[in-house]
């Protein structure tokens, strides 16, 4: 089993109910085990102009888990639980129901036409960063280094939102 981190968010619909319902369908795969989940941060959307202070704030939060799975199957159930929850994919970067996005898995590289990794943009994303670091503090990201020192580590682009926790070991 390898470590792999996932960001979710949502923009549509009961955003909360979205990010709770995606966490318990991953939990459930077969081959995942969840190590850990953070709270709930709160951003603007970003489209391919930039941020879009007009479209729905989105929700986001990280889970950390051990994969039995390679990570092009890993992305497969990924998307068939984004397709689950109402996903459709119209224009690039549009709102959104749920996005499942896998950041790291193991450290690994890949660059093919369905995944790339690491994830080639969470270096700059605060709402990937902010929650990443509320369960690993000590996490890096193949080619940036410790995610504490990237700049969008200490960002105000993310807001808390108060919310029971999404995952409890139990």
């Amino acid at each position: 089993m390898l470590p792999a981190v996932i960001a979710l968010g949502s923009n549509l619909g009961d955003r909360e109910e979205n990010l709770r319902a995606a966490v318990h369908d991953i939990a459930a795969l077969d081959g995942i085990s969840v190590t850990a989940v953070s709270g709930i941060v709160q951003s603007q959307a970003v489209k391919p102009t930039g941020t879009d202070a007009e479209a729905p704030a989105y929700l986001n939060a990280v889970m950390l888990v051990q994969s039995a799975l390679h990570p092009e199957a890993l992305l497969v159930e990924l998307n068939r639980i984004e397709a689950d929850h109402g996903r459709v994919r119209v224009e690039r970067w549009g709102d959104r129901t749920l996005d499942l996005d896998i950041i790291d898995f193991g450290g690994m590289e890949r660059d093919s036409d369905d995944l790339s990794l690491p994830h080639p943009r969470a270096w700059e994303r605060a709402f990937v960063i902010v929650p990443w670091l509320q369960v690993d503090a000590e996490a890096s990201l193949r080619g940036h280094g410790r995610i504490d020192a990237l700049a969008v580590a200490d960002s105000d682009d993310v807001w808390a939102y108060d919310a029971a926790p999404l995952w409890d070991r139990s």
